[in-house]
């Protein structure tokens, strides 16, 4: 078994929906053909270097996964049929990686994406108030400067008083 890593282009005016289908036809193939998916990280929309289908941006997905030749093929095959994916690419990682290896792995990536989403959920969102310290910041200058303004004026009414 071989690890591999395959970065795909979606087109970025899918609907929510039939991405997520394509994200799931994708691991569908993996695990029908005997693959492990360690890793599904969208990476989500961004600019491309240059227009691919008349498009300017895409929706980039990773996936790092353990399999054979075979899963490479048949991934690739559905990417060529598909019209939502625009681009692909697969590297290969590493040659001769056991099973046992994989599924370790695959575990540590799942016990380090949930130790974040638990991480994430204890987050107490900030309540913004509006005394915010840029708020006050930004008062805090605005008087200086309304200071600073009034300063000439001060200075004239002392001269004209002592003479």
């Amino acid at each position: 078994m071989r690890k591999y890593e395959t970065i795909f282009i979606s087109d970025p005016d899918l609907q929510d929906q039939a991405r997520s289908e394509l994200f799931e036809k994708v691991r569908n193939i993996i695990t029908r053909e005997n693959g492990i998916l360690l890793n599904f990280d969208e990476w989500g929309n961004k600019k491309l270097a240059y227009e691919i289908k008349k498009k300017v941006r895409g929706h980039y997905v990773c996936l790092t996964y353990g399999g054979t030749g075979a899963l490479v093929t048949e991934l690739e095959r559905n990417f060529r049929l598909s019209d939502d994916v625009m681009k692909f690419m697969t590297i290969l990682i590493s040659d001769e990686v056991t099973e046992e290896e994989l599924a370790q792995e695959a575990q540590a990536v799942a016990e380090t994406e949930q130790a974040d989403q638990a991480a994430e959920d204890a987050k107490e969102p900030e309540v913004q108030s509006e005394d915010t310290p840029e708020k006050e910041a930004t008062a805090k200058t605005q008087d200086t400067e309304a200071e600073e303004v009034k300063a000439p004026e001060e200075t004239e009414d002392a001269e004209t008083e002592q003479n």
